[in-house]
């Protein structure tokens, strides 16, 4: 089993940066990806970036791109996501997923998930 801990998140001003944090733990496969996806209310779960390990190759969802930023540290096995220029409708709780699924775009492809982390930013 894998573990995902997710910090970072809180309440932020429009235009502000948050960095978001995701250690795993536990059994972990070295072709896996990890990403980010979020949730607004009453919405579906959402792409936002995910990175794979072997590769260190960075794949955004169009809401991302430009603003959010991804990044991992194999010795720590931890994920960032440094989100810069933040919109309100950012809003949402934001969960850190790992899998092997070369589908690093849907949320069906990851095994595991983390407890998720709220991200508010205002007007």
């Amino acid at each position: 089993q894998v573990q995902l801990v997710e910090a970072g998140g809180g309440l932020v001003q429009a235009g502000g940066s948050l960095r978001l944090s995701c250690v795993a733990s536990g059994r972990t496969f070295s072709d896996d990806a990890m990403g980010w996806f979020r949730q607004a209310p009453g919405k579906e779960r959402e792409f936002v970036a995910a990175i794979r390990w072997l590769s260190n190759s960075p794949y955004y969802g169009d809401s991302a791109k430009g603003r959010f930023t991804i990044a991992r540290d194999n010795a720590k096995k931890t994920v960032y996501l440094q989100m810069n220029g933040l919109k309100p409708e950012d809003t949402g709780v934001y969960y850190c997923a790992a899998g092997s699924s070369d589908i690093v775009a849907m949320a069906s492809a990851y095994d595991y998930w983390g407890q998720g982390t709220q991200v508010t930013v205002s007007s």
